[in-house]
């Protein structure tokens, strides 16, 4: 009996140090997407789109008020998300350069306020 309470009690020893061991695996790729920021974010491929969404996300994360930037940041992810999607349809990735052009026009007017420039 006390060689099947002591086999228990490595075994769980063992399924502890497994588990810390995963936790602190997946901290560390946690921590690595969070520091990859903005310079890995997906690319839609159309420069005109990337280039807003890269000045659109560093007028956001640099000029923003700390209390509004999840709304904008929320903003910008949804319209990568489309973006990226948008891309991988051959008819609309034609016309896309001209949309992001047009969005950059419309949307670098509203955050002049708070000292972004485009």
């Amino acid at each position: 009996m006390r060689y099947t309470t002591t086999k228990a009690a490595i075994g769980s020893r063992l399924s502890t140090r497994r588990a810390l061991l995963l936790l602190h695996l997946a901290g560390a790729a946690l921590f690595a997407i969070a520091g990859a920021g903005p310079a890995r974010a997906q690319s839609t491929g159309i420069a005109a789109c990337d280039d807003f969404l890269q000045k659109y996300d560093s007028c956001v994360t640099s000029k923003l008020p700390e209390a509004q930037r999840a709304t904008y940041k929320a903003q910008l992810d949804q319209t990568r998300k489309m973006w990226v999607d948008m891309a991988k349809n051959p008819s609309a990735k034609s016309t896309m350069e001209g949309t992001c052009k047009q969005t950059m026009d419309a949307i670098k007017t509203s955050l002049q306020s708070f000292g972004c420039s485009f």
